[in-house]
This record gives structure tokens, C-alpha cells and sequence, in this order.
């Protein structure tokens, strides 16, 4: 449960919410207890009466205050479940919110080079059912938790106050059995398989990815048919191992609630001495019963929780593996400010090497244009330089940098959004002198929003070249030392690119750059050239 603690940590810096939507939570399973209770001793009460009367024997009820009761509990009931469900789970997007921003700020830091080791579909299923099994910890897990060991202890004092202290110890022993059969025990009997069940569902989700973004080259090998019949294999033993669990679950589900309901026929039987020597009354012997099997809907909630606790347990092991901070100095981290490269082999694990034995040595403020037709292993070599890629060989040592990939990515937000990526310490002032720097300034200015200008789906309402100059701005924005620039004037025009490079080399002056391009005059203004073959 360890691997719960930070995930726990960041949930309860909420704790003004949590306590109040606990509040609204005890309060709905109070009243509903409660509703049973006074119902039960209500109709208790009014049939001995009429026994009574039917005997000729003078007696009296009063209609009022116990109907009164019942009314307030079934209002009370249905309106704190309204705010309840309402309030708690406002809660829970927005701790969902506070999970996913701390996951990706420590994504942030720890670098590309540790990103880089997952495909695109591992991260988008990890993104999505790793972080969804967490975002209903508290809701599903602490608060649920929490409220039925409180209800069942004030079920128990109430015992004690109505009955006596040996009857409400042993009712405590019955609960005590429930809770733990609920609980603990059943997330010890289904950790292993949970745990491996969301890991195979994550396999199989970043399978199906892959299966429909490579439908074309599938079907023209002619092995979608294979392929998908592969797929199915896996969700068919997924179904069954989830049966299992589900199987399990329902077992435990079903002990609790003997367990529960024998506790509320002992104390029936073992208050009816009581009632013998009147010591208690009827209709409060019938009433602790219906208390007692009113917590069958509070311990409800507990075995399909952890039931599949041993996922989460597991979802937030391998998000804490992904975001902690290396125990080893990463490469591209040291303070040294030269960028040096020795005997590095290129390519992506498991193909054949791009380029071996590669050397190079750039000192601080240095430029190097890198030049290279398509295919001769420039993108490679600017992601393996930022750490998207390891090198399958050597050493590369370089300061933090910021990298402009080849590919142009606007996100669907504002065009201040989207700047503020590269800085989001930046100014306005700042954001309109670097979109005067690429020539995007009097574009925006023409803009009703200005800055917030929304871009649209994928930039959309902006040109290629706008979007370029703009990802292009974003990148040097940022502060870090080193910048690997990968065709930084893609589908920019020549004109425009001949007016706004020396403007960029001024703004970069002092910084390390290096520029990739399929041609010299694609790059910025370089000391050194370097033309890969």
C-alpha cells in the first residue's frame, strides 16, 4: 500500500472538501439507518398498542413525534444524497484534476529521455487507466472505508447503551469479521491477479491502438485477419480472469452480509431476555435488528472497492515508476554548459544503427548547422542530441535544452496557451516581442482576442507557415541553454525566413544552438556546418 502514499498525499492537500463531503456522506447513511430504525420501532409500537386495545387494556401511542421522525429522515435522506453525490463528485474531478497536473509536471521534468522509452499508445493507455484507477481513491476508497468502521462503532455504542456492554462486544465481533471479510482479506485474495489484469487490459488497449493505426500496412500483408483474432484471444482471457475477480467479490459480499444479518438475530435473541425482565422494550429489540442490517448498505460498498484495489495498487506502482527522480545523474542534465558527444551509435532499439562512432564537441555559445538529405539520419540524430531517444552506444553529455521537433504541433487552446508552453513564467510583453521576432505580431494584432486567440483543432485557423513560426516562438521562448532547432523554416517562405533569421540569431545570442536542415540556407546563421552523407 505503500505505492498509494504520495497519490494519498496530494488528495488530502484538499482536506477542507474531503471532510465535508465525509460530513454530507455520514449524514446520508445515518438518515438512512435511521429511517429503518424509527420505522421499525414505529410500526413495533403501534401494533403492540393495538394488541392492546384489542385486549381491553387501556393504552396510548403518540402519532406525532415518531411520524414526524420518519418524515425528517426520508427528506433528510434524499437531500443529503443529492448534495452528497453532488458535491463529492465535484470533488473528484477535481482531485482527478490535481492528479493529472502533478503527474505531468513530474513527467515534465524527469526529461525526454525517460518519455522516450514508451510508445505513443503505451502512454495514451497509461494517461488514461492508470489515472482513472486512481481518481476515485477517496471516493471509493477512504471515504467508504472510513464511514463504515465510524457507523459501525456507533452502531455498536448504541447497543451497548440499549442492551448491555457483553452483547454489544459480541455484535462488535460480528462486524469486526464483516469488515475485515470485505476488506482486507478480499484485496489480499485478489491483488495478484488484479494487479496483472490491468496491466494485460493496458497491453491489450495499446494493442488495439496499434492495430488501427496500422490498419493499411495490415491489410496489405494481408495478417488483419490474424491480427484481429489475436486481439480477441486476449479480451477473451481478460473476460475471464475479470469473471474470476467478480466471482470472488461477490462471495465476500455475500459472507459480510450473513455475517451482518447473524448479528442482528443474535442481538434479537439475545435481547429478548432482556425484554423478558423488562429491561428493554419490545419495539427497542426490534428496532437494534433493523439498525444492525441497515449496515448491510454501508458494508456494501466495500468488496467491489477492494476487489479491485490490487489494479490500483498496481496503476499507481508503475505511474511512481515513471515520475520518480533518477537515482543517476541523467546525461543531458549536467551543469557543464559544453555539449559533447563521444563515439555515439544512433538509431531506434532494435533496427540497425543510423550512424556509428559519431564525436562531436560544441562549446557554449557556439551555432553548428547539421545539413542532410531525407533518410540520412537527421531527426534521429536531433532526437537522440534531446534525450527522446537513448543512444545505443556511447556517452552525451549537454546542458538542459529546449527542442523544436519536425513535426508542427499546435494544441486546440489559445494562442497565449500555447505560447506559454515554452515559458509559462512569460510576460505579455515578452509574448508579443517574440511573435514580433517571427513576423506573427500585426497577425494577431488584426485579432479581436489578441493573445487569446483561440488556434483551433490542431491550429487549424492558422497557415502552416503561421503554425511553424509559432512553434518556432514557443521553443525559443524557453530559457535553457541549448536549443536543437529540427527544420526550423518548414514550409516557411523564403522571403520571410531571410528577414526573421538574423532577427532570431540576435535573440539567441549568447545561447548554444543547434540547427538542423535538409540545406545550408534552412538554417539559422551557423559557425560550423556539418553535411551528413
Amino acid at each position: 500500500m505503500r505505492e498509494l502514499r504520495p497519490w494519498l498525499n496530494l488528495i488530502l492537500q484538499r482536506r477542507g472538501r474531503l471532510v465535508i463531503g465525509a460530513i454530507l456522506l455520514l449524514a446520508t447513511l445515518i438518515s438512512g439507518i435511521a429511517l429503518l430504525a424509527l420505522s421499525g420501532w414505529f410500526l413495533t409500537e403501534t401494533a403492540l398498542v393495538g394488541l392492546l386495545f384489542a385486549a381491553g387494556i387501556q393504552a396510548y401511542i403518540n402519532l406525532y413525534v415518531p411520524g414526524g421522525g420518519i418524515r425528517f429522515f426520508a427528506v433528510s435522506r434524499t437531500v443529503t444524497r443529492y448534495f452528497e453525490r453532488l458535491y463529492n463528485h465535484n470533488t473528484v474531478l477535481r482531485l482527478l484534476t490535481d492528479i493529472r497536473v502533478a503527474l505531468f509536471n513530474q513527467m515534465a521534468r524527469a526529461g525526454h529521455r525517460d518519455r522516450g522509452r514508451q510508445k505513443g499508445a503505451h502512454w495514451l493507455s497509461r494517461l488514461t487507466a492508470d489515472v482513472d484507477a486512481l481518481d476515485t481513491l477517496y471516493l471509493r476508497l477512504v471515504a467508504p472505508t472510513a464511514l463504515a468502521a465510524v457507523v459501525a462503532l456507533l452502531v455498536v455504542l448504541l447497543v451497548w447503551l440499549l442492551l448491555n456492554l457483553t452483547i454489544a462486544l459480541t455484535v462488535m465481533a460480528f462486524l469486526a469479521a464483516a469488515f475485515v471479510i470485505a476488506s482486507w482479506l478480499l484485496y489480499r485474495r485478489t491483488q495478484a491477479l488484479s494487479g496483472e489484469l490491468i496491466e494485460r487490459q493496458e497491453h491489450l488497449r495499446s494493442d488495439v491502438i496499434e492495430h488501427l493505426e496500422g490498419f493499411s500496412e495490415l491489410t496489405a500483408a494481408g495478417r488483419i485477419g490474424k491480427h484481429a483474432a489475436l486481439l480477441k484471444r486476449q479480451s477473451l482471457a481478460l473476460d475471464k480472469d475479470q469473471a474470476v475477480i467478480e466471482t470472488q467479490t461477490g462471495w465476500h459480499l455475500a459472507v459480510t452480509q450473513i455475517l451482518i444479518n447473524l448479528a442482528a438475530v443474535f442481538v434479537l435473541w439475545a435481547g429478548f431476555a432482556l425484554f423478558q425482565n423488562g429491561s428493554v422494550s419490545g419495539p427497542v429489540l426490534v428496532m437494534l435488528p433493523i439498525v444492525l442490517l441497515g449496515l448491510n448498505e454501508v458494508y456494501a460498498m466495500l468488496p467491489d472497492t477492494f476487489g479491485k484495489l490490487g489494479a490500483t495498487v498496481a496503476a499507481a506502482s508503475r505511474l511512481n515508476e515513471e515520475v520518480k527522480p533518477s537515482s543517476v545523474k541523467p546525461a543531458n542534465s549536467t551543469t557543464n554548459t559544453t555539449f559533447t558527444a563521444k563515439d555515439l551509435t544512433i538509431g531506434h532499439p532494435g533496427n540497425a544503427p543510423v550512424m556509428t562512432h559519431f564525436s562531436l564537441t560544441i562549446q557554449a555559445g557556439e551555432r553548428l548547422g547539421i545539413v542532410g538529405a531525407s533518410g540520412s539520419g537527421k531527426s534521429s540524430l536531433a532526437d537522440t542530441f534531446a534525450g527522446v531517444i537513448p543512444a545505443l552506444a556511447g556517452v552525451l553529455q549537454h546542458p538542459p535544452c529546449a527542442y523544436l521537433t519536425q513535426s508542427t504541433v499546435v494544441f486546440e487552446d489559445t494562442l497565449k496557451a500555447n505560447l506559454l508552453l515554452g515559458n509559462p513564467k512569460a510576460t505579455d510583453a515578452e509574448l508579443w516581442r517574440i511573435l514580433e521576432l517571427v513576423e506573427l505580431a500585426e497577425r494577431f494584432t488584426r485579432e479581436d482576442e489578441g493573445l487569446n486567440t483561440w488556434l483551433g483543432s490542431s491550429g487549424n485557423r492558422v497557415s502552416g507557415g503561421e503554425a511553424r513560426r509559432l512553434v518556432l516562438a514557443r521553443v525559443l521562448l524557453s530559457s535553457a541553454p541549448l536549443l536543437i532547432l529540427d527544420e526550423p523554416f518548414t514550409g516557411v517562405d523564403s522571403d520571410t525566413r531571410k528577414r526573421i533569421a538574423p532577427m532570431i540569431d540576435r535573440w539567441l545570442e549568447g545561447r548554444t544552438v543547434i540547427s538542423l536542415g535538409h540545406a545550408p540556407e534552412a538554417l539559422l546563421p551557423s559557425d560550423h556546418v556539418l553535411h551528413l552523407n
